[in-house]
């Protein structure tokens, strides 16, 4: 399980999967003990994944051992998590979110092009190539680590850039922690100004709530949820397939979330199942697995981060981020809630923007959920907000970020 190489410590995927839930309970002492995290609804995986990522780094800077983390269970809870955010969307409020689903993706793309132009901008104050302000705008931040790792190769054969995988890699890592600190506080500020609540007292999409913890949950609708989550992901592997025949690529999280979406609302309700039960839409044992699929993730996604090789890129990498942190946080405020509605939910919707704006789609995810288990549930953010940064970002960036290249 653990083997030191060449100065690096590998550790295998059951002892990283085991590191990940240790971080998470760290996490949760430590918001349990210190009042402005919970005041603030900072994700408890965010929480414990900062404090090990900042550890191993010590550790790198004392004994110059690298620790390496095998991270496929971490992906494979990925698919978990947007599957159930799928088997928990009814139609009903696909249709209810069509129109601030369009706003929020008009007011996203609108934020891109903006980041995109920051970056440029601020990159070109220390005298840097434009291509080096893009890795600094949505390549890295909206885009998030897997758009900069598939963009940074070319961008350093066409442009010179030799060093474009560290920068892009580096912006990400720090856009990912400002935007996992970003989120609770912004749906604080919004709620407590406002006198917010949700419009109903309504089941959590992610984890349980008071009652629900008191009562329990069975070994057989855990199995159940289980279950439904394994048959979306078969058949979100079949329309995976099937959209790579047609010359396209989306990341299996996305096809197995529209999965869980047209198995819920596709399939009768009469028709008869295995296990005696209705399709376990939006129950607690659901919203269970969502919550631990989710919080390992971030936890081993966070403490993963090997902060020591972003150190000699601090000083226009940081200019970048500040400048971009400081338009994310007044679009939020400024555009996103308003244009929203106002209400609970665009509070809601601001949080998980706050992520996606700097950071991933998780992250989004993780700081609603952070609110929503404080205030309430709003089923609303959780079908628009991952429709919005899982499928449509990757494919306005696919058609911004060559246009960025070509004509600044």
């Amino acid at each position: 399980m653990l083997e030191l190489v060449d100065g690096s410590l590998h550790i295998e995927s059951f002892l990283t999967v085991t590191l990940g839930i240790l971080v998470l309970f760290v996490g949760k002492r430590l918001n349990d003990a210190i009042p402005f995290l919970r005041e603030f609804s900072i994700p408890e995986p965010v929480t414990g994944g900062l404090l090990f990522s900042v550890l191993f780094g010590l550790l790198y800077a004392v004994s110059g051992v690298a620790v390496e983390f095998e991270l496929t269970a971490r992906d494979i809870l990925l698919v978990y998590f947007f599957t159930t955010i799928g088997i928990n969307a009814s139609l009903r409020d696909l249709l209810s979110g069509g129109k601030p689903l369009l706003i929020l993706l008009a007011i996203t793309i609108g934020y891109m092009i903006l980041q995109n132009l920051t970056g440029i901008s601020v990159a070109a104050l220390f005298g840097l190539p434009s291509a080096v302000g893009l890795l600094g705008g949505s390549v890295s931040l909206i885009g998030g680590h897997g758009t900069a790792i598939a963009w940074a190769p070319r961008i350093a054969e066409d442009h010179g850039i030799v060093n474009a995988m560290e920068i892009g890699i580096a912006c990400a890592t720090f856009g990912l922690i400002l935007a996992s600190l970003m989120g609770g506080p912004i749906a604080k500020l919004l709620i407590k100004r406002y006198d917010l609540k949700p419009a109903a007292q309504e089941a959590q999409d992610v984890g349980l709530s008071v009652e629900q913890r008191k009562t329990g949950i069975g070994h057989l609708d855990f199995l159940d949820a289980v279950l439904a989550i394994h048959v979306s992901i078969i058949v979100g592997l079949f329309l995976n397939a099937a959209i790579e025949s047609l010359g396209l690529q989306l990341p299996l999280f996305v096809t197995c979330l529209f999965a869980g979406i047209l198995l819920t609302n596709l399939v009768p309700t009469s028709l008869p199942r295995i296990t005696g039960t209705k399709w376990p839409s939006r129950q607690p044992a659901m919203a269970l697995i969502a919550d631990i699929s989710l919080g390992t993730f971030l936890a081993m996604s966070l403490m993963s981060m090997q902060l020591w090789t972003l150190i000699d890129l601090a000083g226009p990498i940081f200019t970048i981020l500040g400048a971009q942190f400081l338009i994310a946080v007044l679009i939020n405020l400024f555009v996103v809630f308003p244009l929203m509605g106002r209400s609970y939910d665009a509070a809601v919707v601001s949080s998980g923007f706050g992520g996606i704006s700097l950071g991933s789609t998780p992250t989004a995810m993780a700081n609603m959920s952070a609110v929503t288990q404080r205030y309430g549930a709003s089923h609303l953010a959780f079908i628009i907000v991952p429709l919005v940064c899982a499928f449509f970002i990757d494919l306005v960036n696919a058609l911004l970020i060559p246009f960025f290249l070509a004509n600044f």
